[in-house]
């Protein structure tokens, strides 16, 4: 899986590739099982997470969204949304989501982007021997460019010690 970070900005022109850390995310309007946004400024102020998977149904692409959605309580706590990415329809996502549901007990609560192609394109998502298949990719956007582990390393260690103010000290010190 590759991983990238890029920071979150009002608007930026079309990216040639996948943006680098640092770059900023391009203004990208999609159509989602929760309707039409604009990213970034979906999610204006807060930071957020987009993964891709390359179809639904498939056993991986369902575990990984079945992990984010069992654990999208802990990201909401650290004012960090979730989106999943696919090249396939808001009625496939929608059937697919449904069927997580009722087989496996599991709700979906984030938006799954429907794209035709032209946001995996956008971000360098296209594998680069196959024609329409996404790679699994993995963009944090927030303003100050932080990585992954860092998103939610530091901000539990920052509510801890705001928390714990004039207590002990952290046990993982």
């Amino acid at each position: 899986m590759q991983s990238s970070t890029a920071s979150a900005a009002k608007s930026a022109p079309a990216a040639q590739g996948m943006p680098l850390i640092g770059d900023k995310f391009p203004q990208i309007e999609v159509q989602t099982t929760h309707g039409k946004m604009t990213l970034p400024d979906a999610f204006s102020g807060k930071w957020f997470v987009l993964f891709s998977h390359p179809a639904d149904f498939t056993p991986v692409c369902t575990t990984e969204f079945v992990a984010f959605a069992k654990r999208y309580d802990q990201f909401k706590k650290l004012d960090c949304e979730l989106i999943g990415l696919s090249i396939d329809q808001v009625i496939s996502h929608m059937k697919w989501t449904e069927w997580i549901q009722q087989n496996l007990d599991v709700e979906i609560p984030f938006p799954i982007i429907a794209d035709t192609g032209k946001v995996a394109s956008m971000l360098g998502m296209i594998h680069p021997n196959k024609a329409s298949n996404t790679v699994r990719a993995v963009f944090i956007i927030d303003p100050k460019s932080r990585s992954f582990d860092n998103l939610l390393s530091a901000r539990s260690r920052q509510k801890y010690r705001r928390n714990n103010q004039g207590r002990e000290s952290s046990p993982n010190r």
